[in-house]
């Protein structure tokens, strides 16, 4: 017994293989002209050319390099374990070298028959042979067949004695490349073709122009034709792709396989396609129980693998380019570094891929044919498993079968997961809330049995909706989409999930988006998506304004870490810095793409932050933080792209820096504030000084367009410059030896005592770090002035007196910001005491802000002992209110009673600095 379990467990060996048996027999001759090692492109050309020189023709060349290839790799996986990177690397080299000869062959041939086509100009017109599928991807199976498209670059005619039109040339270099690569011959052949993924299909002409093939996708292309040129790529000629002539073809099918949106309305064209071939293969199963075991088309096969990856790629790869790839394994770990997959989802998935791929091979290997289903003889499955490292097949237990069960199962659930029928699980019903049999449909928008089991309020609001005339003018499916997502907005009510004003404030959310069919379809297919939007909308009301301005943002909602972190700097730049490069990559780094990525990064860090803020993750010091650091980011990154793009640029690398002053400065930005931002540069290393300035003004100018301007996509800031030197009448950038003179006072152009408390909350916020410390070096200078107090003291609450005669307010409520005893009042008390002090209290001169200032002044004794802590934490509260105010969408102005404590804090603060 031992013995025979010794002879099971040996390795196995590659001449279990019938096809290379058959190999080793025919061409034994042959087998030592290919050299020792992995295959590729260069080492496949020269056996082509070795045979060819032996007499062989091209044809038979081709196909005997084919077999002697393929029994090398049958070797070197079942042997010496080569990685399935290795196998599917020299297949597709096989196919590119095989392709790159037939096709040169091919046109040589025909240009001796009629001349070579060219087009109006007198130009070769060249020929691509575009690889689809797993060629496209470089992931060619060992049996499999070559999905290809052939297109020509433009109409012509050709030149010979038989004069053709470019159309009927390019057609006969088909047939003959498909005699040199599909026919078989007494050597077999090199590859099955398949050109049914040409436009119209099968029904269509073999060979199409460029401009035929435009047309198609404009008119007739279908969703699920997206999917399939995905991976796309011309693989012959070579040269064609080295040049960039194929370039304009790269950018016709990215514009048709990519939107510049979340386009989860593909889901339902990648589901019915899915439906189809998963009948296929249980009608092909029926009766025949061993054809259950497809490890490619039966449920949780490579085919589900692959269309996990399609889609996220297709519905997410249009706004985020760093994430197309044609590479199911690489797709993967970029899906899930971009946070798209759970890194462990992503791990599994592509171990199911390359186990699932390696048993494909061996069932392939037995008899080169193009089957996936596994082998129904015992023999056949014990080599299989011994070629796997796993324990040989009994009676009672088969480790092969247990493992591909189990990676299935979890292929499956991952699938059916993700390509739902858009349902949203039914939540029982009995609630008191007013929902009535919601479990039935679907039922669409304007049906009254629709409305018939909605709560009351929800139900007048619908019927209000189907009033209006773009209601009534919608088509029937997106009635049917708006049904389904009121209704699961009753059944969240009806479950306790959220209120009845939530459910009102989606309806109301929606209204503006009735005919953006990619939000509706994202919200149907992502039921955990409207899930936690009805929970946010709940929370508060200001979120459903921000989400009407920015409703691509919802897809936030889906990510798991949203709740779990802050904003991070380096992680935003370099994902910005990451869009960018894959934007060149595929030659769409437009300004137009650019303006786009910078709005839709903007955006959904400004919703990641809202979100965590009404969830009540953090506080209301830590969301000014992360918006200010935010905006400090997106400017630096603005400068980054813009000033390559600017003609007149004098150095590679700009001597510039953007210093925050407000809100920005004193990191207290709060959603939707504009940026108080002065602009200044180096021009000390200048031999023109002129030209600087100049260049560095048409810099500031884009910068101010780039970040200002309103797009598809929304926009990013207002920007106010009006704190500069001079203000408003003076120059829009200017050099920093300039903007010392001025706040330092030499000279007659001076800056106001106004501009001085500016500048107690200004910073460096964004440009070359080495100005960091020159600006903060000026502005420690300004402020540790030694000043007359008397009247410092006067010019400042003259200037609290001008403010508060502009923003007047009743004497019945309490403004947490203009009312004495508000914000405002302790701002300029801080500010006093950082100019009147700071000569002398050198901690006073951080820009460290208004309540560890207070708290430093009263260390110092600047204030006596308790006010300014007591202040401090007024300042703190008067803020948390006019926040949650804000957020609210209500009035900043209370009942004086509701915040007396603070009130009487800040005016102790005001009588004790100001008297």
């Amino acid at each position: 017994m031992g013995s025979t379990d010794s002879i099971e467990e040996l390795p196995a060996t590659a001449d279990h293989s019938r096809y290379v048996q058959r190999i080793r027999r025919r061409y034994a001759a042959d087998l030592g002209l290919l050299p020792e090692g992995v295959p590729d492109a260069v080492t496949i050309t020269a056996l082509v050319e070795r045979l060819r020189a032996a007499g062989r023709p091209l044809a038979s060349a081709l196909r005997v390099a084919r077999q002697l290839v393929l029994e090398r790799l049958v070797v070197l996986d079942v042997e010496r374990d080569a990685p399935l990177a290795h196998v599917t690397a020299t297949m597709t080299a096989l196919a590119e070298a095989t392709l790159e000869l037939a096709l040169a062959q091919a046109r040589a041939d025909e240009d001796q028959r009629c001349g070579p086509p060219l087009d109006v100009n007198g130009q070769t017109i060249d020929f691509w042979i575009i690889g689809m599928g797993k060629l496209g991807a470089r992931e060619l199976n060992v049996s499999s067949d070559i999905d290809l498209v052939y297109v020509y670059e433009d109409d012509g005619q050709t030149t010979g004695k038989l004069s053709t039109s470019a159309h009927e040339y390019f057609s006969a270099v088909a047939k003959r490349l498909y005699a040199l690569i599909g026919d078989t011959t007494d050597d077999g052949f090199v590859f099955r073709v398949d050109l049914a993924l040409r436009p119209n299909g099968n029904s269509g002409p073999p060979v199409v122009s460029l401009g035929m093939l435009e047309e198609y996708f404009q008119v007739q292309g279908r969703e699920w034709e997206r999917f399939a040129w995905l991976k796309s790529r011309v693989v012959a000629p070579r040269l064609a792709v080295t040049s960039g002539r194929a370039l304009p073809l790269r950018s016709l099918v990215t514009a048709f396989v990519y939107r510049r949106y979340l386009d989860y309305g593909i889901f339902e064209g990648l589901r019915q396609l899915h439906r189809k071939i998963r009948e296929e293969a249980q009608r092909r199963a029926a009766g025949r129980p061993e054809r259950a075991n497809d490890v490619k088309l039966s449920r949780g096969g490579i085919r589900e693998i692959e269309f996990i990856v399609q889609l996220l790629l297709v519905v997410r790869g249009g706004q985020f380019p760093e994430i197309r790839t044609r590479s199911t394994l690489k797709a993967l770990g970029l899906l899930a570094g971009r946070g798209l997959m759970k890194p462990d989802t992503a791990d599994k998935l592509a171990a199911a891929y390359v186990f699932l791929r390696r048993v494909e091979h061996r069932i392939q290997y037995l008899d080169d044919q193009q089957t996936h289903l596994l082998p129904t003889q015992d023999g056949d499955l014990t080599w299989i498993a011994r070629s796997l490292g796993l324990h040989v097949c009994r009676p009672d237990a088969c480790e092969l079968l247990d493992r591909l069960g189990e990676i299935r199962e979890l292929v499956a659930t991952e699938f059916d997961a993700l390509l739902h029928d858009g349902q949203a699980p039914m939540p029982g019903s009995g609630g008191k809330n007013g929902c009535r049999q919601c479990g039935t449909g679907p039922l669409p928008l304007d049906s009254e049995a629709l409305a018939d089991k909605l709560p009351p309020a929800l139900a007048e609001r619908v019927r209000q909706w189907n009033a209006q005339p773009r209601v009534m003018a919608l088509r029937d499916e997106s009635k049917l989409r708006l049904g389904k997502l009121v209704l699961r907005a009753a059944l969240a009510v009806e479950a306790e999930l959220c209120t009845i004003d939530a459910a009102l404030r989606f309806v109301d959310w929606l209204e503006p988006l009735l005919r953006r069919d990619s939000y509706l379809a994202l919200l149907v297919e992502r039921p955990e998506v409207m899930k936690r939007l009805l929970r946010l909308l709940g929370l508060a009301r200001w979120p459903m304004r921000y989400l009407m301005l920015h409703p691509g943002v919802i897809d936030e909602l889906a990510d798991p870490r949203l709740l779990h972190g802050r904003f991070d700097r380096s992680e935003y730049l370099d994902a910005l810095d990451d869009r960018h490069a894959a934007w060149q990559r595929s030659g769409q780094a437009d300004e137009d793409a650019l303006l786009d990525t910078l709005r839709h990064a903007h955006h959904a860090e400004v919703f990641r932050t809202l979100v965590r803020d009404v969830e009540g993750l953090i506080t209301v010091e830590q969301v000014a933080d992360d918006l200010s650091a935010l905006a400090d980011a997106t400017m630096d990154i603005t400068l980054r792209w813009v000033w390559p793009r600017l003609k007149q640029r004098h150095r590679e690398a700009p001597r510039f820096a953007v210093i925050a002053y407000g809100k920005l400065g004193g990191k207290e930005l709060g959603y939707g504030s504009d940026l108080d931002v002065v602009f200044l540069y180096d021009d000390s290393d200048e031999a023109d000084a002129d030209r600087a300035q100049e260049v560095y003004g048409h810099c500031v100018r884009k910068m101010i367009t780039w970040m200002t301007l309103r797009t598809a996509a929304g926009e990013l800031f207002d920007i106010d410059t009006a704190l500069r030197p001079n203000g408003n009448s003076g120059l829009l950038v200017t050099s920093i030896a300039a903007f010392e003179r001025y706040q330092v006072g030499r000279g007659g152009n001076t800056a106001w005592t106004w501009e001085h408390q500016a500048v107690t909350r200004a910073r460096f916020c964004a440009g070359s770090p080495d100005l960091a410390e020159r600006f903060e070096a000026v502005r420690r200078q300004v402020l540790a002035t030694v000043r007359d107090n008397e009247a410092l003291k006067r010019e400042v609450v003259g200037m609290r007196e001008k403010v508060q005669k502009a923003r007047p307010v009743k004497p019945e409520v309490f403004d947490v910001k203009h009312s004495p005893g508000g914000m405002m009042d302790a701002e300029f008390a801080v500010q006093y005491l950082v100019l009147a002090h700071g000569a002398r209290h050198p901690a006073l001169l951080d820009n460290a802000g208004n309540i560890a200032l207070l708290q430093r002044a009263e260390g110092a004794g600047l204030l006596p002992p308790g006010i300014g802590s007591a202040a401090a934490d007024a300042y703190r509260e008067l803020r948390r209110a006019q926040h949650r105010a804000r957020l609210d969408e209500r009035p900043t102005q209370f009942p004086p009673e509701d915040l007396a404590s603070e009130r009487d804090a800040v005016l102790a603060l005001w009588q004790a600095v100001f008297g």
